[in-house]
This record gives structure tokens, C-alpha cells and sequence, in this order.
């Protein structure tokens, strides 16, 4: 969880119908849960289904003096075009959640830390497409542990329109998923370690 010193400014980016500004919104909310300063920018840009879509999340343990979002520390992105855009803007040894359902092409850099999820096949596996913004979001948690999965749980329904309640399961099994995927994959990359420390020895 945050400590003292905490700061955090995040981007979620893709496009319209992915629930960028939602996943925003929830964490945001999620955050004040904790005790968090927050600060939180939709941008929707052409406003239809399949329009550029971005959220700037600024979480401290402090006042946050300015809501814009310049060079984030971590990012969502879960389409190619806004990778193109807003991965040059990741700041040195930041972290970036990108949905490789989405995505083909990853940036050339090697001084931030990129996490791979499938967050769009996740989501259809568990019959809710929509939810591939609420793997992503898993994703994320369990690499900056920010906010109790929890406190992101229970601000489902202050967040979702009421005619969309009847999602709240299934997003909170979308979190789950994409926390344990996070989970498991750093398992694997132990286990080849273990490994040589059994051949040295």
C-alpha cells in the first residue's frame, strides 16, 4: 500500500468502448477510499464509439498541485494508437501495461518495465468483452499496490450506472483474472531460477 512519500500519476488510454473512462473513475474513487489525494482528467476526445479515449489519474499521499499528466510513471494502454502516442511520454524505468489482444507493435525501449496481458481474450474467456479494461486494471494493482483490490471492488457500484450492476460480478472476476495472470507469469520467471541455483549447487 501507499506510503508517506507516495506519488502516482497514470494514463489509461485506447479508444472509445473500451471503458477507459470508467477504469479511470474507479480507481480514482478506490483511491479516496484509501485516504489517497486524487486527481482525475477524462478526455474524450471525438466523442463516438471507437474515438480516442485517455484518463490522467494523479494518486499522493500529499496535495496534488496540477491534475495534467505530462510524463506519467505508469500507463495503461490497450490499443496500438495510443501506444504510438502516449508510450514516448513513460518515464524512465516506469511501468507499462499494455493489452497485447490490442496491440502488435511495442516501443523500442528498454528503461521501462512492460507487462504483456492478453486483457481482451482474458475478458471473452469469462464472457464479458467489456471487462478487458478491468484485466488490465488487475494487471496493474498487482504490479503497484496501490489500492485494496477491495476498495476497487466496492466503488463498483458508486462508478457504474445502475443499469449496469448487473456487470459487477463479472468485473470483479475481470480483476481477479488479471491480477492472477500477473501472478503467474512471475511465478514462471522464478522458476528458472530455481532452477540454475539447483545446478550450481
Amino acid at each position: 500500500m501507499a506510503d508517506n512519500n507516495f506519488y502516482e500519476e497514470l494514463i489509461i488510454a485506447g479508444f472509445g468502448g473500451q471503458g477507459i473512462i470508467m477504469a479511470g473513475k474507479l480507481l480514482a474513487h478506490a483511491a479516496m477510499i484509501e485516504k489517497l489525494n486524487v486527481t482525475y482528467m477524462p478526455s474524450y476526445g471525438a466523442e463516438v464509439r471507437g474515438g480516442t479515449s485517455n484518463c490522467m489519474v494523479v494518486m499522493s499521499a500529499h496535495a496534488v498541485a496540477c491534475p495534467f499528466v505530462s510524463q506519467p510513471d505508469a500507463l495503461i494502454i490497450m490499443n496500438q494508437a495510443s501506444m504510438d502516442k502516449f508510450s514516448p511520454r513513460l518515464k524512465s524505468q516506469g511501468l507499462l501495461v499494455m493489452n497485447s489482444s490490442m496491440i502488435i507493435t511495442l516501443p523500442q525501449r528498454s528503461d521501462i518495465e512492460i507487462l504483456s496481458i492478453p486483457a481482451d481474450d482474458i475478458a471473452l474467456r469469462l464472457g464479458s468483452p467489456r471487462s478487458a479494461n478491468m484485466v488490465a486494471m488487475g494487471a496493474y494493482l498487482q504490479k503497484h499496490n496501490i489500492v485494496d483490490t477491495k476498495a476497487l471492488e466496492s466503488s463498483l457500484p458508486a462508478v457504474l450506472s445502475k443499469r449496469y450492476h448487473k456487470t459487477i460480478a463479472v468485473n470483479i472476476q475481470a480483476i481477479s483474472a488479471g491480477r492472477h495472470y500477473v501472478i503467474q507469469q512471475q511465478q514462471q520467471q522464478q522458476q528458472p531460477q530455481r532452477s540454475r541455483d539447483k545446478v550450481m549447487y
